[in-house]
């Protein structure tokens, strides 16, 4: 194992190894490593349940069938796999209208924070009136901001794992994010953005 190598990275590429050598059980054991962490990524996007199922679905016949075309090389098995789901959820888009994206759902992926037990009434009315305000000014952004947030704050992609899923420069992941930023803060009140920073961080 390399310095920079986790178990996980050696595992998968062992189970590639196997599966371009045609072992079925492989094959099992790789969508059993990986299928949980697309269907968060696909979800995040899509907020449909059974339209996230479908694009894991389509996502991994796509990648078993192109596995030989995967090159470790240039970049790792889960950036390509991110880039394949990313593109079924953009055609999964163009079939059919989505709904807008909800903070709520995003958050519920596992970066909501935690409310305090003890948190003051008015305290929590204003949390609950930032979400709401904040779900309104999403509306607004266009579909790739939209799935750059889902992408930063649904999945907590650092911006260069952003731009390698997305084959898109950094930069470019920057200013998608600074720019749904932008429009959501020019939405939404001075008092919802000073709470929105302060719970959220963003």
């Amino acid at each position: 194992m390399t310095s920079n190598q986790q178990p996980d990275d050696i595992r998968l590429q062992h189970l590639i190894e196997r599966c371009l050598e045609g072992d079925q059980a492989a094959f099992q054991a790789l969508y059993e490593l990986v299928a949980s962490s697309v269907y968060r990524l696909a979800y995040s996007i899509l907020l449909d349940k059974h339209d996230a199922e479908d694009v894991v679905q389509e996502t991994f016949v796509y990648a078993f069938r192109n596995l030989h075309h995967f090159d470790p090389q240039r970049g790792a098995f889960k950036t390509w796999l991110y880039t394949i789901t990313v593109s079924r959820c953009r055609n999964a888009r163009r079939r059919k209208w989505l709904p807008t994206i909800q903070l709520s759902q995003l958050l519920s992926l596992g970066t909501e924070p935690a409310s305090p037990d003890d948190e003051a009434p008015e305290r929590a009315a204003a949390r609950s009136g930032v979400m709401s305000a904040l779900e309104q000014a999403l509306s607004t952004l266009s579909p790739r901001l939209r799935e750059s947030i889902a992408l930063r704050y649904g999945q907590g992609l650092t911006y260069r794992e952003m731009a390698d899923v997305l084959n898109i420069p950094q930069k470019t992941a920057e200013s998608r994010v600074r720019l749904a930023h932008e429009a959501i803060r020019s939405a939404m009140s001075a008092a919802d953005v000073a709470l929105l920073s302060e719970v959220f961080g963003f």
